[in-house]
């Protein structure tokens, strides 16, 4: 049913762009308004959450190691499971954010038939997030060509590497076929296995659906419909440099890609895909594990009206003696 929720919430959208562009004839809304607000909801959602974590208070270092700490000279200190400075830090998060090393050490738990538990690697789900992230990366730096002119040369680059095989005309692309893949392995990851399944939410599903179908149309537009490039980049252009037309020769299907683009946008700062700005901020991750070789002193503890022993000796003197207790000093 959650899975459900999210792929009726995606076939809306679409619905939304037939009726609005191929029966009202909206194309300027479609194509120029709503693009510009959902660019103007991504930038101030991202500033917002960003500033939001930014501003949150880390009252200790609590960085989540799994290796030795420095210590003494002949113990072999882990510089990434465990980092003792900012550059060995700095490297971990490299790790982190270009090849996933924490998710790459994931494991699962399962229980036998014989009532055993056994933990084994999970690589498939490291493999799967790794080829949809890296292809999403080269996908967007493709799409450059859309928006500038003339078209750097990095980026013609890797539109030739991309597309190396040439196996179909137009020039198949690998990455449009492996991050289909990637996205439709971890949608039948949530699907097929019970574990995953129960714990996920529609917001689980909704971003997988709506990720296939700006997938699907791209792909849809390339190989089965023509679509005229030269007024996509003229749109593209004219969005950027605050010039918008939109030409009569961009067609439906088109309206369909920029529509889905428009809903991530603006979906993503409220989202859980906003783990792209947040794993920079995470304190488990971006801090150093040096908790024993300086004191962290926390800058938001208040100050404090501390009544010290000798005080309250003072203060009850006479009922003290008067007990027959012995005083500091006397």
């Amino acid at each position: 049913m959650k899975a459900w929720i999210a792929l009726l919430a995606v076939a809306a959208l679409f619905g939304v762009v037939y009726v609005g562009v191929g029966l009202a004839g909206q194309q300027f809304l479609f194509g120029v308004i709503i693009p510009y607000v959902a660019i103007v909801v991504l930038l101030v959602g991202l500033v917002y959450r960003v500033l939001q974590w930014a501003g949150a208070p880390v009252p200790f270092r609590i960085p989540t190691v799994c290796g030795q700490q420095k210590s003494l000279p002949f113990i072999k200190h882990s510089r990434f499971e465990s980092p003792a400075s900012g550059l060995q830090a700095a490297g971990r998060m490299a790790l982190e954010v270009l090849l996933f090393r924490s998710l790459f050490r994931n494991t699962r738990v399962e229980l036998t038939p014989t009532q055993r538990v056994i933990h084994q690697s999970d690589k498939l789900l490291w493999v799967g997030a790794l080829v949809f992230h890296w292809c999403l990366l080269l996908i967007l730096l493709r799409h450059l060509r859309y928006f500038l002119e003339p078209v750097p040369a990095l980026i013609l680059f890797l539109e030739q590497l991309d597309g190396f095989f040439q196996l179909t005309a137009p020039t198949f692309l690998l990455s449009s076929a492996l991050i289909g893949a990637a996205l439709l392995f971890l949608l039948g990851r949530r699907l097929l296995d019970p574990q995953v399944r129960f714990i996920s939410l529609p917001a689980d599903y909704f971003p997988l659906f709506l990720l296939l179908g700006i997938v699907g149309s791209g792909i849809f537009m390339r190989y089965i419909t023509k679509t005229d490039l030269l007024a996509v980049k003229q749109l593209s252009v004219g969005l950027v440099t605050l010039r918008p037309i939109v030409p009569e020769s961009v067609g439906l299907p088109f309206y369909f890609h920029l529509f889905l683009v428009s809903c991530l946008f603006a979906y993503f700062p409220f989202s859980k895909l906003m783990h792209l700005g947040g794993v920079f901020l995470s304190p488990t991750r971006n801090l150093a594990n040096t908790n024993r070789m300086r004191r962290h002193v926390n800058p938001w503890n208040p100050e404090v009206e501390v009544h010290t022993y000798q005080q309250w000796e003072e203060e009850f003197r006479d009922k003290l003696k008067a007990a027959g207790i012995a005083l500091d000093g006397e």
